[in-house]
């Protein structure tokens, strides 16, 4: 192996799919030549003779498909390629291609330096000199092109890492009057369009994220021109769809599927759930319809409790849930809105904490949903529950949905796909061999036994069956915490008894001292003796350390 590729994967944290794919890439710049002046035929055999799935490259350049299932990690490994282009190539210019707006947002997140997400977290050379992010609403600056020619004029200097990052709208459509998009007008600033000048790049790569999205003709014609000297591209799904008809992706070099990603235990295990002694006959469309509302509020909340309990056990951040509900159309979503929110479903617990997502919400009610849905995971955002009408796409990245009602008609398979895409990402990264942290749920009792055929085929994703009424309480749980007898005593608080404990100190200032201090005392619990602490110097140190959290505060 490639020394730069096992210091990148180590540094970079790399899961064994994204090194493997490193490692790909690497022989693919050892095996073809990087550059525009290159014939296709003669690069295509030479892939081929290693990687026999590439039978055509579908573009004007070498362009590889790395097919990747959901929650794998496909950003970070987009830095690992990039990390090792730069450093084993010497390659500068990347164009980094997002299908629509959420994820050219998230991707220009992530790109960005000090962000939860960072990708280039580990890369030495990027935490001294990061790249120049230019993205599709600062370019006309001049920012890229004003940058190299600084840089050209420091002789030992091989030069900054460019990352352009564009929505894929803004390099192939037309505005109104049949202009051409203003990527692609002339630059008064470099005398030419910034379009041109990056074709003109002879070391720009392109990668293409959610690449199934650059199939059409307008989008492969925009990205043919750009005349990269390598195409990365990026996918869980490789194939175009076409009414029912589904087309392999011809350049695929590496396939990691979902099934392996459940068995490496990278995602949540995804799993259907029936009530006990469920009979169709029983029910008619709108009463089955309820049923599977109630059951997945039922699952909801018994997965809350659980994941609260498992938090509190193990001193991690608490997760909070959300359920999502698959409506039929509009109507249909707003209707179920409206039962859910009513008094009498549930006590009325659930108003003011359901959205629904779908294609007419326009103006400030669509930017509103839009902020609620991006925060979801967020413990101070009050939804739990979101209707959504086939709107949620590629991009909405979310590790907390837990529970999937599906209440709009389809096959299994395609059931089973749409749904599960949008939660297989594990909140603590990893499994925890806990059931219900590591578990996403469909609720269908209708279609129990279709999935359940379905889960026995030897590539079925849906690995296990729950039982409603049985594997989960039909009563609702609590998550009860019990104070120790030193905090009720000094704070206050409920008695084991039921009653009331006054407290010793009234005022706010006392009980902030009071409550400190305790959070202090919490780290000696692990002193041979509890007399330990009548010792001078450790209260000394207790001291100082309660006057060093507080001092800032009082200032």
């Amino acid at each position: 192996m490639n020394r730069e590729v096992n210091a990148i994967s180590n540094r970079m944290s790399l899961r064994s799919p994204q090194r493997e794919s490193l490692e790909i890439l690497d022989r693919v710049c050892e095996l073809i030549p990087l550059s525009k002046e290159r014939d296709l035929e003669t690069a295509l055999r030479a892939i081929q003779s290693e990687f026999p799935t590439v039978t055509d490259f579908e573009r004007h350049f070498p362009s590889l498909c790395f097919a990747l299932a959901t929650g794998v990690g496909k950003t970070r490994l987009m830095g690992a390629f990039i990390a090792y282009l730069f450093r084993v190539e010497k390659i500068r210019h990347f164009f980094v291609l997002a299908p629509n707006l959420t994820i050219y947002n998230k991707l220009t997140t992530d790109f960005t330096p000090n962000t939860p997400k960072y990708v280039f977290q580990g890369i030495a050379e990027f935490a001294t000199d990061p790249p120049v992010i230019i993205t599709g609403d600062n370019y006309e600056s001049g920012l890229g092109v004003r940058d190299d020619s600084a840089k050209q004029q420091r002789f030992f200097d091989a030069g900054e890492v460019h990352i352009n990052i564009f929505n894929i709208s803004k390099i192939n459509s037309e505005v109104r009057g049949g202009k051409a998009p203003r990527i692609k007008r002339l630059s008064e600033y470099i005398g030419e369009s910034y379009f041109e000048y990056l074709a003109k790049l002879d070391d720009l790569v392109l990668i293409m994220d959610e690449s199934h999205r650059y199939r059409a003709t307008a989008g492969v014609r925009a990205i043919n021109e750009l005349m990269p000297i390598l195409g990365l591209e990026l996918t869980a799904t490789p194939q175009v769809e076409s009414g029912s008809q589904s087309t392999p992706f011809k350049n695929v070099i590496y396939s990691y599927p979902l099934s392996d990603a459940l068995d490496d235990g990278f995602v949540k295990e995804p799993a259907v759930a029936t009530r006990e002694n469920f009979d169709a006959r029983n029910y008619d469309q709108q009463g089955l319809e309820k049923l599977k509302l109630e059951d997945g509020i039922r699952f909801h909340e018994h997965t809350k409790v659980e994941l609260e309990v498992y938090a509190r056990e193990n001193d991690k951040p608490i997760v909070k849930p959300f359920m999502l509900v698959v409506a039929q159309d509009t109507q249909h979503a707003n209707a179920l809105m409206r039962v859910i929110e009513d008094d009498s479903f549930f006590e009325g617990r659930y108003k003011g904490k359901v959205i629904t997502v779908h294609s007419n919400i326009r103006g400030e009610e669509k930017d509103d949903v839009v902020a609620q849905l991006l925060s979801v995971e967020d413990r101070d955002n009050p939804v739990e529950i979101v209707v959504h009408v086939n709107m949620l796409k590629e991009g909405w990245d979310v590790t907390n949905l837990y529970t999937i009602v599906p209440l709009r008609a389809a096959n299994s398979r395609t059931l089973v796909e749409q749904s599960i895409g949008r939660g297989l990402r594990l909140p603590y990264g990893r499994r925890t061999n806990v059931p219900e942290v590591d578990r996403l749920t469909i609720v269908s009792h209708d279609r129990f036994q279709e999935i359940i055929d379905e889960a026995n085929k030897p590539d079925s994703i849906i690995r296990t069956g729950i039982v409603i009424g049985r594997d989960v309480p039909n009563e609702k749980l609590k998550v009860v915490v019990v104070e120790p007898m030193v905090e009720r005593v000094l704070m206050g608080g409920t008695d084991g008894d039921g009653g009331t404990q006054g407290a010793l100190f009234d005022t706010p200032q006392e009980r902030e001292v009071v409550r400190t201090a305790l959070q202090v005392i919490r780290q000696y619990e692990r002193l041979p003796r509890s007399s330990d602490l009548e010792k001078p110097d450790v209260q000394k140190e207790l001291v100082e350390k309660v006057n060093e959290i507080l001092s800032p505060r009082q200032r």
